[in-house]
């Protein structure tokens, strides 16, 4: 086993796993990306599903028209149901490549289940100290991601701020 971490510029931290990236983290802004689905939940001081914090941290809940799109247009096989986290992709570089990947999980709010090739209003929460407020506002629409697969999109209906 290999690990390595490395300080690019004094403000992005890198760790390696066996030579593969796993982890960044830009150091003035404090948000972080895990490249390692496995590591999912450990790329940030707390998660949205913690529930021994004596506070929950600040989240902003974003009223959303989702929808799935289906295998044959190169989305999900099957549906997700509410704690569905995925990467929340805003905008991307000019050569096509996702630009930040925010995190975000899914809350359903009147299905079990949402199917590929189906839309449902739900709820996205998104955790505040991320720089995602530049984004925020009524008719935002963006892209929902496992990795690098466009899996959905989602347009912004409301929003609240729960501290």
């Amino acid at each position: 086993m290999n690990i390595r971490k490395e300080i690019k510029d004094g403000n992005e931290l890198y760790l390696w796993f066996n030579g593969k990236l796993i982890f960044k983290k830009w150091l003035n802004q404090g948000c972080s990306k895990v490249f390692d689905r496995g590591a999912w939940d450990k790329y940030t001081s707390h998660s949205i599903t913690d529930f021994d914090l004596r506070e929950l941290p600040t989240v902003f809940a974003i009223k959303s028209q989702v929808y799935l799109f289906t295998s044959i247009d190169g989305g999900r096989e099957v549906g997700i149901t509410s704690g569905y986290r995925p990467d929340h992709v805003f905008e991307y570089d000019e050569s096509g490549k996702v630009e930040y990947a925010f995190i975000g999980d899914i809350q359903l709010c009147e299905l079990q289940k949402l199917e590929p090739g189906n839309e449902a209003i739900a709820i996205i929460r998104f955790l505040a100290h991320q720089p995602i407020e530049q984004y925020l506002q009524i008719g935002q629409e963006w892209w929902i991601h496992e990795g690098p697969v466009k899996v959905g999109a989602a347009k912004i209906i409301e929003i609240e701020l729960k501290e």
